[in-house]
């Protein structure tokens, strides 16, 4: 299961440091600190949301 969790997270981490980033730089936050920071933010909130999403498909078989 570890092999598809770092699969799913590399799909997972992409996207949601992507919409982070689109969400700040639509609040008007257009400088790089805060960039820097939901780009942070998505990957490491991808950890668990790729744990769990793993374990769901591990179930289903």
């Amino acid at each position: 299961m570890v092999r598809l969790t770092l699969l799913l997270y590399s799909f997972i981490s992409a996207t949601l440091a992507g919409i982070l980033i689109i969400a700040v730089l639509a609040a008007g936050y257009g400088t790089l600190m805060p960039i820097i920071y939901a780009a942070i933010v998505g990957f490491v909130a991808a950890l668990p949301v790729s744990w769990v999403v793993a374990k769901k498909i591990s179930a289903m078989r």
